[in-house]
C-alpha cells in the first residue's frame, strides 16, 4: 500500500510512468509495478474516471462542521510555516471533500477528492488505512496530478477514535518517491486539531453537565441530559425508562439538535408519566438536550424499580434474564428447594438473596456444614454457596435430608466445571427439576446499561452520578466478561474510587482489553502475551503508537501488523 511506511525497495517514477501509460493503453504491464497502485488504478477505471480530466466539478461552500469550525483556527496559525513554492495545505472531511485550503492552490484543484471522483490520491488512501499515506505523481491516475506529491494524515475524532477527516500537503513532485517533506508539517496539524476537538468536546460536556445539574435539582427527580454521544441519566429515571425509550429520547434530542429548536417540546406521555425535551445551548447553538420525566398519576413501582441502588440481584431487562428471574420468583413462591446454575460471576448469590427472606448462608468453599443445617430443619431458608465445593459427607448428608424432607427452604448456588462425583451428581438430580441456569452476562448485553446503575455507587454530595460515553458503552457491551456481573463490578468500583477525570466516562478510561474489544480469533499463547504487552504500552504512552513501539523495541510497521493480525 502507499503510504508513509513504504518498503524499501520502490520502482523509479520514471518506470512507474512507463507503466501507467502501458496501463492506460491496454498494454501488459511489466514486473515489479506494486500490487496496490494497480488496484488504485483498476478501481479508478471500474468508477468510470477519465484520466485526462481537465475541469473540477464547481466549487461549492463547504458545509459548516464541528471540524472545520476547530481546524480552521489552527491551521490559519500554522499556514505561514507552508513556506513559498508550490506547496499547498488542505483540510478535508471524511469523504472526502476539501473544507478548507491555502498556499499555492493549483486551478485545477478538485473538491470532491473520492476515489470515485478523482482516482487514487493521499487524501482517500488515509481515510482508508487511518494512518499517514503518500501518493506521488505516476501513482495518481489524473493526467493533471503526474507532477505532484501529496501526504494525508488523518483527524480522529476523541470521542470514537473514528477518522473524521484528513490534514493533507501537496507539493511538487518529490524526487523518486522518498518520504514527503510535509510530512512533518501534516502530523503536526493534525495534532493540533485532534487537540483543539477534545477541548471544545469537553466545553460541550461541560455545559451539558452543568444543565443536567440544573435540572436534577433535588434528589430524586427524573431527569436525562443527551447529545448525540453522552448520556446522563438519574437514578430515578434510570428506573422509569427501558432502553428502547432511552434511544427514542437520544433520537428526538438528535433531531431537537439538528434542527436547531430553540424552544423546550412536549413528548407524548408515555405509561403514568411525562417529559419535556429542554434545548441546551452554547454560543447560539443547540448542542444537546434535557429531558425531565413527572409522573401524572401515582407510579407502580415494581420489585425491581424499588430495589435499593446496590441491589443488582434483579437488575436487567434483556429476555434470557427476564426469562431466569421470573422462573425463579415463581419456584420460590413455594418453601422448596431452588438450585440457581451460572458460571462464576453471573450473580447466582445476589439472586437468591433478593428470592429468599432473611436466609442464614454459609459457603462451601470456605467450611463444612454445621449448625445451619439445624436452622434450616427448624423452618430458616438456608442459602448454600458454591455447592460444588460441598465435601463428601456434607453431600450425603443433604441427601439423606432431602430424601425425608424434600420441601426444606434450601437454595443453593453451583457453578459448573469438574465432574461431579456420584454423590455430588444424586444431589443435582434430586434438585435438578427445581433449578434454574442464569445466562452468562456476554448472552444479554443489553443488560450493561441497567447494570451500571445499579452497581454505580451514589456519588459524594455535590457530585454528579457515574456516567459513560456511547463509545464506553458500546465497548463494555461488546467485551465477553469472562467475570461476567462480578467482573463489571470491580470495573465501576474501581472507576468510581480512582478517576481523577470529570464528565462522563470515556473509552479511553475503560481497561485494556474492554477498550480494545475481544480478539476476533483464538490467539496462540505468544500472540495473548504480544498482544498484551502492546496494550500495555499503548496504555502507558496514551495511545501514542510510534512511542509505544519505541518502548517495545520494535518498528512502528511491526507493531501495526501486529496489531491487524490480532484483529483477524
Amino acid at each position: 500500500m502507499t503510504t508513509a511506511e513504504r518498503p524499501i525497495t520502490r520502482p523509479t517514477l520514471t518506470s512507474l510512468r512507463q507503466a501507467r501509460e502501458l496501463f492506460l493503453r491496454g498494454h501488459r504491464l511489466p514486473d515489479g509495478v506494486p500490487e496496490d497502485v494497480v488496484a488504485a488504478w483498476k478501481r479508478a477505471r471500474f468508477f468510470g474516471v477519465r484520466h485526462d480530466v481537465r475541469e473540477s466539478a464547481p466549487a461549492v461552500s463547504p458545509p459548516e462542521s464541528p471540524l472545520l469550525a476547530a481546524a480552521r483556527p489552527v491551521l490559519e496559525r500554522i499556514a505561514p510555516t507552508l513556506g513559498g513554492g508550490q506547496s499547498t495545505l488542505l483540510l478535508t472531511d471524511d469523504r472526502p471533500r476539501v473544507l478548507w485550503a491555502t498556499g499555492s492552490i493549483p486551478a485545477h484543484l478538485h473538491h470532491d477528492l473520492s476515489e470515485q471522483a478523482v482516482g487514487h490520491n493521499s487524501a482517500a488512501l488515509a481515510l482508508h488505512t487511518r494512518r499517514r499515506a503518500e501518493v506521488h505523481g505516476p501513482e495518481h491516475f489524473l493526467d493533471l496530478w503526474q507532477d505532484i506529491s501529496a501526504v494525508s494524515v488523518p483527524v480522529r475524532s476523541p470521542e470514537t477514535g473514528q477518522p473524521l477527516g484528513t490534514v493533507t500537503v501537496s507539493s511538487g513532485l518529490c524526487a523518486e518517491c522518498g518520504p514527503h517533506p510535509g510530512a512533518p508539517l501534516a502530523e503536526a496539524a493534525a495534532t493540533a486539531v485532534e487537540a483543539e476537538l477534545l477541548a471544545r468536546s469537553r466545553t460541550v460536556e461541560r455545559v451539558l453537565l452543568d444543565a443536567y445539574l440544573r435540572a436534577a435539582g433535588e434528589h430524586g427527580r427524573a431527569v436525562v441530559a443527551l447529545d448525540g454521544r453522552n448520556r446522563l441519566v438519574s437514578e430515578t429515571a434510570g428506573r422509569w425508562l427501558s432502553p428502547e425509550e432511552l434511544a427514542a429520547l437520544e433520537r428526538r434530542a438528535v433531531a431537537m439538535m439538528r434542527a436547531g429548536t430553540q424552544t423546550p417540546v412536549r413528548l407524548p406521555e408515555g405509561p403514568g408519566r411525562a417529559a419535556t425535551l429542554i434545548p441546551v445551548h452554547r454560543l447560539g447553538s443547540v448542542v444537546g438536550a434535557v429531558a425531565v420525566l413527572e409522573p401524572v398519576e401515582p407510579v407502580e413501582r415494581t420489585p425491581v424499580a424499588s430495589m435499593p441502588r446496590t441491589g443488582v440481584g434483579l437488575a436487567g431487562r434483556s429476555v434470557p434474564w427476564r426469562h431466569a428471574v421470573g422462573r425463579a420468583l415463581e419456584l420460590a413462591g413455594s418453601a422448596e428447594p431452588l438450585l440457581l446454575v451460572g458460571e462464576r460471576g453471573t450473580g447466582k448469590t445476589s439472586l437468591a438473596r433478593e428470592l429468599a427472606s432473611d436466609p442464614l448462608i454459609t459457603d462451601a468453599a470456605e467450611s463444612e456444614l454445621g449448625p445451619e443445617l439445624d436452622a434450616l430443619l427448624n423452618g430458616r431458608p438456608l442459602l448454600i454457596r458454591h455447592a460444588e465445593r460441598l465435601t463428601p459427607s456434607d453431600t450425603a448428608t443433604l441427601n439423606s435430608l432431602l430424601d425425608t424432607r424434600p420441601g426444606v427452604p434450601l437454595l443453593a448456588t453451583y457453578t459448573p466445571g469438574a465432574t461431579p462425583g456420584p454423590c455430588l451428581q444424586r444431589l443435582l438430580d434430586t434438585l435438578a427439576a427445581r433449578s434454574v441456569t442464569l445466562p452468562a452476562l456476554r448472552e444479554r448485553p443489553d443488560d450493561i446499561r441497567v447494570l451500571l446503575t445499579a452497581l454505580s455507587p451514589g456519588p459524594p454530595p455535590g457530585q454528579p452520578p457515574l456516567t459513560w460515553t456511547l463509545d464506553a458503552l458500546r465497548a463494555l457491551e461488546q467485551h465477553p466478561w469472562p467475570g461476567n456481573v462480578t467482573e463489571l463490578a470491580h470495573l465501576v468500583r474501581a472507576l468510581a474510587e480512582h478517576r481523577r477525570a470529570t464528565g462522563p466516562v470515556r473509552r479511553t478510561e475503560l481497561p485494556d482489553p474492554v477498550r480494545e474489544g475481544p480478539a476476533p480469533r483464538p490467539l496462540t499463547p505468544m500472540e495473548r502475551a504480544e498482544r498484551t504487552a502492546i496494550l500495555e504500552a499503548l496504555r502507558l504512552h496514551g495511545g501514542n503508537k510510534a512511542r509505544a513501539a519505541m518502548a517495545l523495541g520494535i518498528g512502528r510497521a511491526t507493531l501495526y501488523r501486529k496489531l491487524r493480525g490480532y484483529r483477524g
